[in-house]
């Protein structure tokens, strides 16, 4: 089964909505058993080797999105509004008919509301990257990988604790 653009963007769109509308148990549902979330600090990393900034496999992200919604995570206090914008979509198949990789850029807004004295709350900031998508078809189309690498992934960070 090919994957066509159409149903690559209606996948990233709908990830992109349930990022923004913090339904982060729905959002585990878009990847595959062994789908892997991954933020290097640079290109060509081998994350078993090098520092990433995020590498969460299937318990990582269950993990990751327990503790946003359920523990008192206190970067998260007020949690992040986020808005992400997806472009420049391109695909090329995959190993396999039911795999495919998809190239994107990517813009995450966001947004920590509170008071403009504390350092970080009240200020909107843009995270910029690129979009690399390994998607497996298995009862629809899944995320078998999604590595971002942000721009500034090499500079000092601020507080990256909502998902990108």
């Amino acid at each position: 089964m090919l994957l066509t653009h159409a149903e690559a963007e209606s996948l990233l769109y709908q990830e992109a909505r349930l990022l923004d509308e913090r339904r982060l148990e729905d959002w585990l549902g878009l990847f595959t058993e062994d789908g892997l979330y991954w933020l290097p600090m640079a290109e060509g990393t081998d994350p078993l080797r090098e520092p990433s900034l995020a590498y969460d496999d299937a318990g990582g992200r269950a993990q990751r999105v327990y503790a946003l919604l359920h523990t008192r995570h206190h970067s998260q206090i007020p949690p992040s509004r986020t808005l992400h914008c997806i472009s420049n979509l391109e695909m090329e198949p995959g190993a396999t008919d039911t795999e495919a990789l998809v190239r994107c850029n990517l813009v995450v807004y966001e947004l920590r509301p509170g008071h403009r004295q504390q350092y970080g709350m009240g200020k909107m900031r843009a995270l910029a990257g690129r979009g690399e998508y390994r998607l497996r078809f298995q009862d629809g189309w899944k995320i078998a990988l999604k590595k971002i690498l942000l721009l500034d992934s090499d500079q000092p960070m601020t507080n990256l604790t909502f998902i990108v």
